[in-house]
């Protein structure tokens, strides 16, 4: 195979996974991780494997090596943003970051912080790449070079900093700046945070330091007052939805609302979260449909319907319908405490849905959210106030009960003597009155 014939091959396949997948090769000089990420190859010659060339600013192992085959890529790798726009939720950060760019304002070293999976490290990436790019806006060579990326974790010592500080003292053969990823940036001992002070304040003016964690509270305070501080927010649930919805149209998978928004509710604002489990559950169904029942048991979710049910039973006062639902949630393997916390969030919802002002804060489903409506409009405000009380008090004390079913079963029936408990209380006040 002539190179000529191998760049053919090369750039045919790749058009094709572009247009197929709605997404572009990353630059890199890894082969195995970035460059050719998604695709199974062998070998057509006898030449070194591990020899790189570059072809039209790929970054290609063995220009004897033909792609062949796509092979399985995880949706929260396939679907990675590559740019600014593409990236979910955080706007406010990534807008930021543009006009930086664009003033030419960028600062030596950057912290970001907040919860797993909402972007943290991909935003230090395409942070990366935009700001060695030309003025207007292309990206003429590879700057794979010039990105280091270090886990904190397993790098944290004092020499594993000095070895960092050497490696900051070379400039960059192409392009403008070198960059330095730094992921769980606290897991840095105090000795290595201390080693790494002096190289953060003043950098040469080609490094970039982009630090990453997920517990800024144990990075020392002479670190923080070097960096400048982006906080990224969890990813809401109507956004999870809204981004799963186009991955199912990419790949055409038939999803109901209603399981989507449970998967985005069970991500606990993680875009990343949300992603395996969507293909988990695309993995269970066996076909490319998803739906809510199966995303139920999949998930071991206990359904609204149980919540709505057993909350009609405290206003009919009716102890037997109530415990014998609660015996139905048992039997399908759901735990009492996960029943008190679920019913301790469904009062929570019913509060919030009778004022119209709080109704955004109900973060499911349309069509639960009119029965949330119309439950919450025939249920007596202070009645839920106490319910919430009570619920609490019995998740706080279930870990100490010996008997764990009969400790949940006197919430229920103190639940259904609520009312009665809550209207003696009113006619005693208006007898203290006269």
């Amino acid at each position: 195979m002539t190179y000529e014939n191998f760049r053919d091959t090369f750039n045919e396949t790749k058009n094709i996974y572009n247009s197929k997948h709605k997404t572009a090769f990353l630059s890199t000089d890894r082969f195995e991780t970035f460059g050719m990420d998604g695709f199974q190859s062998v070998p057509c010659g006898n030449t070194n494997p591990t020899d790189f060339i570059n072809i039209e600013g790929y970054m290609v192992q063995n220009p004897f090596f033909c792609v062949l085959m796509s092979s399985y890529v995880v949706s929260a790798r396939k679907y990675r943003p590559i740019s600014f726009d593409t990236v979910v939720g955080q706007e406010h950060i990534t807008q930021t970051l543009l006009n930086e760019i664009k003033g030419n304002k960028l600062a030596q070293a950057f912290l970001f912080c907040g919860p797993r999976g909402v972007g943290k490290t991909t935003c230090a990436r395409i942070l990366a790449k935009e700001i060695n790019k030309e003025e207007d806006g292309s990206s003429k060579g590879d700057f794979a070079f010039n990105i280091f990326e270090l886990d904190a974790a397993s790098n944290n010592t004092v020499d594993d900093i000095r070895n960092l500080v050497e490696q900051v003292r070379i400039p960059p053969q192409i392009g403008q700046y070198k960059v330095y990823i730094i992921d769980e940036v606290h897991m840095l001992s105090p000795s290595a945070f201390n080693a790494f002070l002096k190289t953060l304040e003043e950098p040469p003016p080609y490094a970039i330091f982009i630090l990453a964690t997920t517990e800024r509270h144990k990075i020392l305070p002479t670190i923080l007052s070097r960096c400048q501080i982006f906080n990224f927010e969890r990813i809401t649930v109507t956004q999870i939805v809204d981004h799963l919805t186009e991955i199912c149209k990419l790949e055409e998978i038939v999803a109901q609302t209603e399981a989507l928004h449970l998967i985005a509710q069970k991500a606990d604002g993680a875009m990343r979260d949300a992603l395996s489990i969507f293909d988990q559950m695309v993995s269970f169904s066996g076909t490319k449909s998803i739906t809510y029942k199966e995303v139920l048991h999949n998930l071991n979710i206990l359904d609204y319907d149980y919540y709505f049910r057993i909350t009609k039973t405290f206003a009919e006062r009716d102890i037997s319908s109530a415990l014998l639902i609660f015996d139905e949630i048992l039997k399908k393997g759901f735990d009492g405490q996960i029943f008190l916390n679920g019913l301790a969030s469904h009062f929570r919802d019913l509060l919030v849905s009778q004022v119209p002002e709080t109704i955004p804060l109900l973060e499911v489903p349309g069509n639960i959210a009119e029965q949330y409506k119309t439950q919450a409009a025939a249920t007596n405000y202070g009645f839920m106030i106490n319910a919430l009380n009570v619920i609490n008090q019995y998740d706080t004390t279930y870990k100490m009960s010996h008997n764990q079913r009969l400790h949940v079963e006197l919430a229920i029936i103190k639940l259904c003597h609520l009312n009665e408990a809550i209207n003696l209380s009113e006619e005693l006040k208006k007898k203290s009155l006269k």
